[in-house]
């Protein structure tokens, strides 16, 4: 068996006294689809928030293609150019443009000139249905644009892992199908992504490995088929019985 892309062992984080994450594990194979079901509070955000290093993991190990990324002496810019995250909220620099937006990171951090930034970003922006955004600031778009746009931005940085929280929750429902388009063609690439996400039909039809979190620990996990219609665990069960009926 190859090595995963990602895996996690016995991660913990606390906020406070407040235990948010009690010992996670996961492996998550490159060219592959996870995704992290479970209620508000149960800790998917933060799990993704460690694996992208925005948040230090109080014990435990994080591995990224077999090295330890945890380490505090880890360089973590460089990992970061390796995971791109988009968050529910979009998190686009309102002063900027749509393609400044874009092209800031692999012109600030990879060092690629401007010329070459704006080829590639004018390249997502045209395959994601915005190449006549590119000037426009984000308060001009829709919400499924503006999140387009995130994940064109996370794009751009040619990362080996893309990590998705909820990005479909603070949409209109009208607007969520074509957020969800995108990330379908991004698995049909092959990307190797780990998705939060409160949406359950979505998660049943793109996920390699779902995962069921429970009170910051895996209650199960399982291809799409073994936790949607075979759930062993009664939290899961529960669960799911509340929010598909």
């Amino acid at each position: 068996m190859s090595e995963p892309l990602l895996r996690l062992e016995q991660v913990r984080k606390s906020f406070g006294a407040t235990q948010v994450l009690r010992g996670i594990d996961l492996e998550v194979p490159a060219h592959s689809v996870t995704a992290l079901i479970g209620a508000s509070g149960s800790g998917k955000s933060t799990l993704l928030r460690c694996v992208n290093l925005l948040e230090v993991v109080d014990d435990g190990v994080v591995w990224l293609e077999g090295s330890d990324i945890s380490d505090p002496r880890v360089d973590v810019d460089s990992v970061r150019q390796q995971i791109g995250i988009v968050f529910q909220a979009y998190n686009l620099f309102p002063h900027l443009s749509v393609l400044d937006n874009v092209t800031l990171a692999p012109r600030k951090v990879r060092r690629n000139g401007r010329a070459e930034a704006e080829t590639e970003a004018r390249r997502l922006l045209e395959r994601f249905g915005l190449a006549d955004k590119a000037k426009d600031y984000p308060d001009r778009l829709s919400g499924g644009q503006q999140q387009r746009a995130a994940i064109a931005r996370a794009l751009a940085m040619r990362p080996k892992l893309l990590l998705l929280d909820e990005v479909t929750s603070a949409l209109d429902p009208e607007l969520v199908g074509e957020v969800l388009d995108v990330v379908r063609e991004l698995k049909d690439e092959g990307m190797t992504m780990v998705l939060a996400t409160h949406e359950m039909s979505f998660a049943r039809q793109v996920a390699d490995q779902v995962c069921f979190l429970e009170s910051g620990v895996v209650a199960e996990r399982g291809t799409a088929a073994d936790v949607f219609e075979r759930a062993a665990d009664p939290r899961t069960q529960r669960f799911l019985r509340r929010v598909t009926g």
